[in-house]
């Protein structure tokens, strides 16, 4: 028999994405329990743990009730995350409840098992005094315990006998019931008589608390009586594997006997026990053989007594079927079902990454990928709940040969059957096709494809040799079982700065008769090189990245790509930079002027912190963005702090911190403000400055100061002492200032008058200091300062003025000299008015001080005829005037500003400005032109209003250039600066431009360059020589860029 070879490629590819193995959704490996906290607690707070293995990492969140807590939105000094584990720093009434961890990955979200926090406590029981119980001996006696609300409601019973710590032993004839407290005694004896208590204990909280004494008095003898049974226990449903007790006591005389059967069996559970001399039967590990009726009968001589009550077992969830993880192609149909077993019968829901999904049986149609995600079965009944996590990952890739190769060579019988298997991976199914020699292969008599793609050849021949290959395709692509394509360069692993750039390379070989396309993707995102530009760009199979940021790090993903199949390489970029912003800032403990912070350490973006750095701003910062460095211990926080003291604070001040990290690359974003807080209040240690004053008429002492300024309060009631005394006084007079802002205290005793027998003035000294609630500040220096006789009798001379501009003016005099006559003054008084128009009452007044002998004169009116008037002043007054200065003002500015234009270079770059220049009328009513003010101004943005930037040229041309601005928005000013003043102002806004509105800019500027180059030279030639025929002085000021703009 011949054999014939049959030669088949095999096919190279990858396996899609959403096919990796290595990943899988999160499963807890440790979930939340019930907690039950104690106020007072020397921990102060609830730690909740949590922890699920997943790849990647999950991420944790939590849910209080229906709540999501946000730790990140909006921070909460009570909650903290830690890992996956909650942290609920000192807690308080409002954080009980029940809480669910939630760990979410990119395949899907669970939800744990609820944990409930509950608060414990034992109160106290009443202060009301017991009432005595009066008993005959030989009868039985029942003292009530009434215990107080507890929670949890486990707690033991015990009686205290006497005193404390004899607790009463019990025995046939007492007996404490662990359901009620109850004390009972069977048969009361002489020895019984005393004083009883209640004691309950919380062996969960560790707190124990008594009742009042109950004093027991046995009266005299008593006929026995038959059995009588007090504590009856109810009928019980029990879980099953439970422990569960049954009480049963009686009284009598004599003491009864105790006896507990199964009713309908001859003998108890072998699992049981018999406790507190037959009153108490415990049954362990309780199964449902166990369920049915229980009898006590209590016996004496006078006689029985029996009760009966029923013990019924139910059970907790557990699987009978559950589900499991499942991968699955797209558009396939597909049931999930939960079973579970259960006394009562479990109700079954689902949930899908932590949302309710609907319950009994999930069926699926056709699958879609919205259908991929975490799924949990949950079957609850009264006694628990049952949690099964699954995931159902829905997949689709297209067809590739990698995985199962089609076979080289076969070799087949002569007249044989020939079968040559083609299973590619793939989902959905692929629709196979076969070529023999490049030539397409159809079903016939002898060659068929099947369901599976295998190719089945009959009767096989010498002419069925060659090479075959199998064709795979789906609505995911393509391939076939030829050479594949395949990565020869693949990029490799890099490490970039923030503001660098880096190229990862990759090229591949394929069929030379298949185009080839390379596709990028950063953790498994394609990358869109049109909306990405200004960071990434691509040719011949290299990817570029610009200017990277920290959000460029990841798993960059090259894949070249032919219409049949394709090939996937890996590279992991690691970007390093500034250090993220710290965690939420926590304050500690809080004094006068100090903080203690805790925060949490910043993401480090590959490069250790080497440093914090701690901000504050307090309540009277000037704006919102003023942060200022604090002052630390220790001084320098290295990068594993992460708490610190931060000092030298303003006492009772409100301040938020920030922290900032630093490591080689610079400085990071700020962390979130920290919530406000306020220091402590202490003493004053700032006194007032600029203390000054002067002596008044009838006896006035006038004290003035500078306020202190509010951050130095430094408490409550601030306010100011004044001292002051005659200099030739031992004791000081004392007024107290309840008012902060009070800068001038006036005190007025005729005792302060100046007599004759004063040499000069009268000399007072004078002192202010602060206080407030917490205590007193320190004094100021002492000042001197002084009461005058009389009014100055002489006046200043020489006064001389000139117009600085139409509305100002200097005016100067020569000041009065103090001649020892004790006409001491304070101040020189300016008065001007105009001489024709204005009364002189309703002058303009200006007080200067006696050390000064110049002044400005403002807001006077152009071209005007003014009179200026100096005089002497002191505390008693106005000094006689000197001779009156005459001036007049110069004329006004021309009320209308230069008409402006503009236009843009063809590059771009430059702004071009030129103006009207102003013609001036020698006879007109405005003054003469001097120069030109021209500038540009930066604008604010947000919250920033204003000007943030600007730069002035002066120049006596009326035309100038101006780099473009690039971002940002400006305005362009022109002035004219005239005798008179600066005169308005024509503003013109530039907006900055983008990249592509610039080139579209400097196209539109191309056009126009030209046509408006010729009206622009002989326009601004024909001004220029006016501007030099009426300003000839003006000839040497700086022209900057004129010449190159003028010929451009």
């Amino acid at each position: 028999m011949a054999s014939t070879a049959l030669l088949l490629l095999a096919l190279s590819s990858t396996v899609s994405l959403t096919e990796d193995a290595t990943g899988y959704g999160p499963i807890f490996e440790e979930e939340p329990v019930d907690v039950v906290y104690t106020e007072g607690s020397p921990d102060e707070r609830i730690s909740m743990n949590c922890r699920a293995r997943a790849n990647p990492p999950a991420l944790y969140r939590w849910r209080h009730g229906t709540w999501e807590i946000k730790l990140m939105e909006q921070p909460d000094e009570h909650y903290s995350l830690v890992g996956g584990n909650l942290v609920i720093n000192n807690p308080k009434q409002k954080h009980a409840g029940t809480y669910m961890c939630v760990a979410t990955n990119i395949y899907g979200t669970v939800i744990s098992k609820e944990a409930r926090v509950r608060f414990g406590s034992l109160e106290e029981f009443s202060d009301e005094e017991r009432e005595p119980v009066y008993v005959k001996e030989g009868q039985g006696a029942v003292l009530l315990c009434d215990p107080p609300k507890a929670w949890p409601e486990a707690v033991t019973y015990r009686w205290i006998y006497n005193e404390f710590p004899v607790f009463l032993h019990t025995d046939r004839r007492r007996f404490v019931s662990q359901r009620t407290g109850n004390l009972y005694i069977s048969k009361v004896e002489a020895q019984d008589a005393g004083n009883y208590s209640c004691y309950v204990s919380s062996p969960i909280i560790g707190k124990s608390v008594f009742s009042k004494f109950i004093p027991l008095i046995p009266l005299p003898p008593e006929r026995k009586y038959p059995a009588d049974i007090k504590v009856k226990f109810p009928d019980t449903t029990a879980m099953l594997a439970s422990n569960i007790t049954l009480e049963c006591f009686a009284l009598g005389n004599p003491i009864p006997h105790i006896v507990w059967r199964k009713v309908d069996a001859t003998d108890l559970p072998a699992n049981h026990e018999i406790s507190e001399s037959g009153a108490v039967l415990h049954l362990y590990n309780i199964q449902y053989e166990d369920v049915g009726g229980y009898e006590c009968e209590a016996i004496n001589t006078k006689g029985k007594d029996w009760y009966k009550a029923w013990v019924y077992v139910e059970s907790a969830p557990e699987w009978a079927e559950t589900i499991n993880n499942t991968q699955i192609d797209i558009g396939s149909e597909h049931t999930m079902r939960c079973v579970a077993s259960g006394k009562p019968f479990p109700f079954i829901r689902w949930y899908k990454d932590g949302y309710m999904y609907g319950k009994g049986e999930l069926k699926f149609s056709s699958l879609t990928f919205d259908d991929s995600g975490m799924y949990q079965c949950i079957a609850e009944n009264y006694w628990g709940i049952k949690y099964a996590n699954a995931e159902l990952r829905v997949i689709a890739c297209a067809p590739t040969f990698e995985f199962n190769p089609v076979k080289k060579q076969l070799l087949g019988a002569k007249d044989g059957r020939v079968v040559i298997e083609c299973k590619p991976r793939a989902a959905p199914r692929p629709r196979y096709t076969w070529t023999k020699d490049k030539e397409l292969l159809f079903n016939n008599s002898r060659i068929s494809i099947n369901f599976d793609g295998s190719l089945e050849i009959l009767n096989a021949t010498k002419n069925d040799e060659g090479t075959y290959i199998c064709f795979a395709e789906n609505d995911r692509g393509k391939a076939n079982s030829s050479e594949a394509t395949s990565i020869t360069v693949a990029p490799e692993d890099s490490e970039v700065k923030v503001g660098d750039e880096v190229v990862l390379s990759c090229s591949a070989t394929y069929d030379p008769m298949l185009d080839i396309t390379f596709i990028w993707a950063i953790d498994f995102r394609i990358i869109d090189f049109n909306a990405e530009w200004q960071h990434y760009e691509h040719g011949n199979g290299d990817l570029r990245i610009k200017n990277a940021q920290i959000w460029h790090e990841g798993r960059y993903t090259c894949t070249a790509q032919t219409v049949v199949d394709n090939d996937t390489a890996y590279a992991d970029l690691k970007v390093v930079g500034v250090p993220g912003p710290p965690g939420v800032i926590r304050v500690e403990e809080i004094g006068d002027t100090w903080v203690k912070l805790l925060w949490s350490k910043g993401a480090e973006h590959n490069s250790p912190i080497l440093y914090y750095t701690i901000q504050t701003r307090h309540y009277w910062a000037l704006y919102e963005d003023d942060w200022r460095n604090a002052s630390t211990s220790p001084t320098v926080l290295d990068g594993s702090v992460e708490r610190a003291e931060v000092t030298d604070l303003y006492p009772w001040m409100e301040y938020q911190f920030r922290i900032i990290a630093t490591n080689e690359y610079g400085s990071g974003e700020a962390s979130i403000p920290s919530l406000k807080i306020k220091t402590w209040d202490a003493p004053p240690v700032t006194a007032p400055t600029d203390v000054a004053g002067y002596g008044g008429r009838n006896g006035e002492i006038v004290i003035t100061w500078t306020p202190v300024q509010p951050w130095y309060f430094y408490g409550k009631k601030f306010g100011y002492i004044v001292a002051f005394k005659p200099h030739d006084a031992y004791d000081w007079w004392y007024e107290t200032i309840s008012d902060p802002e009070t800068r001038r205290y006036v005190h007025k005793d005729t005792y302060f008058i100046p007599t004759e027998e004063d040499f000069q003035v009268r000399e007072f000294q004078v002192k202010v200091k602060t206080f407030n609630v917490k205590g007193d500040g320190p004094y100021s220096l002492t000042k001197v300062i002084y009461y005058p006789r009389d009014v100055p009798t002489e006046p200043p001379t020489d006064v001389y003025a000139r117009p600085v501009s139409s509305t100002e003016a200097l005016v100067w005099w020569l000041p009065v000299v103090d001649t020892g006559t004790g006409l001491w003054f304070l101040a020189h008084q300016v008065k001007y008015w105009r001489k024709y128009d204005d009364p002189e009452p309703g002058a303009n007044r200006i007080f200067v001080p006696a050390s000064v002998n110049q002044t400005r004169l403002e807001n006077m009116l152009p071209d005007s005829h003014y009179l200026i008037e100096v005089r002497a002043f002191n505390g008693a007054g106005l000094g006689p005037p000197g001779e009156h200065c005459e001036m007049f003002t110069k004329r006004p500015p021309p009320p209308d500003p230069p008409r402006m234009w503009r236009y843009i270079s063809w590059t771009g770059k430059w702004l071009y400005v030129w103006w009207d220049h102003i013609q001036y009328d020698w006879f007109g009513n405005v003054s003469f032109p001097l120069y030109y003010k021209a500038g540009y101004f930066l604008l604010g943005f947000g919250k920033k209003t204003g000007y943030i930037y600007g730069k002035v040229y002066i120049t006596g041309w009326h035309f100038m250039d101006f780099p473009m601005p690039q971002v940002g928005d400006y305005e362009l000013m022109v002035r004219g600066r005239y005798e008179g003043g600066d005169g308005p102002i024509r503003k013109i806004s530039i907006k900055g431009k983008t990249k592509k509105s610039l080139a579209m800019d400097e196209t539109l500027s191309i056009l126009t360059l030209f046509t408006l180059s010729h009206l622009l030279k002989s326009y601004i030639m024909h001004l220029s020589c006016i501007c030099f025929a009426v300003m000839p002085h003006l000839k040497l000021f700086h022209r900057k860029r004129v010449d190159h703009w003028v010929f451009s």
